[in-house]
């Protein structure tokens, strides 16, 4: 596993999108916008987002449980 090593640059987003895996290993998505609340969204959704938004940076979420699918936030703008 390669260490994350985050960036010292700030930038700007609109909203952060997030693919994390709950205790029992099922995938849950999640919209952020900046100053609010998580909403949970759907798979069809998140992965509309992964394909057609302006995304800016991608922020893998590292587990060290071999059997973890990968995570991630999607930083959009």
């Amino acid at each position: 596993m390669h260490p994350f090593i985050p960036s010292s640059i700030e930038f700007e987003y609109e909203s952060l999108f997030r693919a994390i895996a709950n205790k029992s290993g099922r995938m849950q998505y999640y919209k952020i916008k900046k100053g609010k609340k998580r909403q949970r969204i759907s798979r069809s959704e998140f992965s509309k987002v992964y394909n057609k938004s302006n995304i800016i940076a991608i922020r893998p979420i590292q587990n060290n449980s071999s059997l973890c699918p990968i995570q991630m936030d999607i930083f959009v703008k």
